[in-house]
């Protein structure tokens, strides 16, 4: 299964780093010291929070926030994660 999630990406005030949030996915937050360890962190971390969702046999995944709903701070920007979940166990 494959998931596509916004997430809002917040410059830090005092270095080059982010601290990412998913306004769909509940408390699911990350940071990293620049945009591409921020963009990894943020992807473990969606991971992790759907696939809680997987093993728990909930299966409740919000649905996406339209961009224009998502209201943006100063110097924040919006950028998709997109996550895949293998439900079936890998042959190799």
């Amino acid at each position: 299964m494959t998931f596509t999630y916004p997430a809002v990406f917040t410059p830090h005030r005092d270095d080059k780093g982010y601290h990412v949030e998913f306004p769909d996915l509940k408390c699911c937050e990350a940071d990293g010291p620049d945009l591409e360890d921020a963009v990894e962190n943020a992807r473990e971390a969606a991971y992790n929070w759907l696939y809680l969702e997987v093993e728990e046999g909930t299966y409740e995944f919000p649905t996406q926030t339209h961009p224009t709903d998502i209201k943006l701070e100063e110097g924040a920007f919006l950028k998709y994660i997109m996550v895949t979940i293998k439900l079936l166990p890998d042959n190799d």
